[in-house]
């Protein structure tokens, strides 16, 4: 089988040339390590590709914001792990940070100015918007032309930033039929992953918050559940493995989406 090659300059060789990129890729733990995220991953670098936009990322240098240790209540850990992060970024004088997990997103954005890292940083779903804007990249009809799609508000993007239409454009440029939750936007409900809920089990209860957040999605009759954020997506295909619609609706993110509609 022949192994596909996707061009992922760091930021370490950039530096090695004498070059600097515009904008630096932010992966995340979950983006380089999972199995399934690493996918999310891959989608977005063809995207940035495609529209030739001139990025890197840190690599080996890469290290967890420390969303999970601040959420879990080990605010030492956070500081440490932030501040390593930071004096790496001031580094290589990074301005522009994109990312494609809410939780890196809403750290690094919210988080690090009062410990003397400030920066630019996008959610990918926001960054892809603009560069359909600009013309960068186009779609056309494609797989999910007239498909019915709803679409998970993940917690750190909506109602931690107010960021609720980027992503709708998004499903609304692919020509599909985006089709809302009864609870969605400022009134969404977490997938239960948030808080640094994704490491552990859940407490006994009645039931999972994801089989909740997964039914409301299935009542939409949807042809696919949207996702923007690597830890909704894990929560979200759990659920779906908890339903009668097991193995017949995909939870996909807006960037492999995205990228299926230019066939990358």
């Amino acid at each position: 089988m022949e192994t596909e090659t996707i061009k992922v300059p760091t930021m370490a060789e950039m530096m090695a040339s004498g070059t600097k990129p515009d904008v630096l890729f932010w992966v995340g733990c979950s983006g380089s390590f999972d199995d399934r995220a690493k996918k999310i991953t891959k989608a977005f670098v063809k995207i940035l590709n495609k529209a030739n936009v001139n990025f890197a990322v840190l690599g080996a240098e890469e290290s967890c914001t420390g969303d999970p240790a601040k959420r879990a209540g080990n605010e030492f850990l956070f500081m440490m792990q932030a501040m390593a992060n930071i004096q790496v970024l001031d580094a290589y004088e990074i301005t522009q940070i994109v990312t494609t997990c809410p939780h890196c997103f809403n750290t690094m954005a919210n988080e690090y100015p009062e410990l003397g890292g400030n920066y630019k940083v996008m959610h990918h779903t926001t960054f892809i918007n603009n560069l359909l804007k600009d013309g960068k990249i186009l779609i056309s009809g494609g797989p999910y032309k007239g498909k019915r799609i709803t679409y998970h508000d993940p917690c750190y993007l909506g109602r931690a930033n107010g960021i609720y239409e980027a992503p709708r454009e998004l499903i609304q440029k692919l020509d599909a039929e985006l089709v809302e939750m009864r609870r969605c936007k400022s009134n969404g409900l977490c997938c239960g992953a948030g808080g640094a809920q994704m490491f552990k089990e859940p407490e006994p209860g009645r039931k999972d918050i994801n089989v909740e957040r997964t039914e409301e999605a299935i009542e939409t009759k949807p042809d696919v559940i949207a996702a923007g954020c690597p830890f909704c997506n894990t929560m979200m295909t759990d659920g779906v493995k908890n339903s009668e619609r097991e193995g017949s609706l995909p939870v996909l993110d807006l960037a492999e989406m995205i990228a299926e509609a230019q066939d990358l």
